[in-house]
C-alpha cells in the first residue's frame, strides 16, 4: 500500500514524481529595443550631459543613464543612450563605435537586453573566529 492512495490526504507526500514529468526552465524571449545603445570604455569622469551633447550630433538623444556602482557611487565606465528612432541609433553606432572621447575609444553597440543571472547570496563568506576555532 502506497502512503499516496486516492482518497488518502497525507501529511507529507514520499512519492516521487512519474518519470514522465519533466521540469524545464521557461525562457522568456526579450526583444532587442533598436533605439537604445550601449555605450562602453567610458571615462570614470563621464557625465550624462557630456554623453547628452555628444551622442545629439547624431540625432534626438531621448534619455542617457550612466551606470554606477551600488555600493562606492562611482561610475561603472559604461552607460546608456537611447535616440528618438532606430536609423538615428544606428548611425550613431556607425559613426561613433571606436572613436575617441574624453581620451578613450569608445564601444558603441545596439543594447541587448538584460541576462538573467543566478540571484547572488549575500552576506559574507567565512566564519568567525578565525581558523581553527572550532
Amino acid at each position: 500500500m502506497s502512503a499516496c492512495e486516492e482518497g488518502d490526504i497525507p501529511q507529507v507526500c514520499r512519492c516521487s514524481p512519474p518519470a514522465s514529468v519533466r521540469l524545464v526552465a521557461q525562457t522568456q524571449f526579450v526583444a532587442m529595443n533598436p533605439t537604445r545603445l550601449f555605450v562602453g570604455n567610458l571615462s570614470y569622469q563621464t557625465m550624462e550631459s557630456d554623453l547628452q551633447d555628444y551622442f545629439s550630433q547624431v540625432g534626438v538623444v531621448t534619455s542617457v543613464n550612466v551606470m554606477y556602482d551600488r555600493v562606492t557611487g562611482k561610475s561603472r565606465g559604461f552607460a546608456f543612450v537611447e535616440f528618438a528612432t532606430p536609423e538615428e541609433a544606428a548611425r550613431a553606432v556607425e559613426q561613433l563605435h571606436n572613436r575617441e572621447f574624453q581620451g578613450r575609444t569608445l564601444t558603441v553597440n545596439i543594447a541587448r537586453p538584460r541576462e538573467e543571472r543566478a540571484p547572488r547570496s549575500g552576506g559574507a563568506r567565512f566564519e568567525r573566529g578565525g581558523r581553527g576555532s572550532r
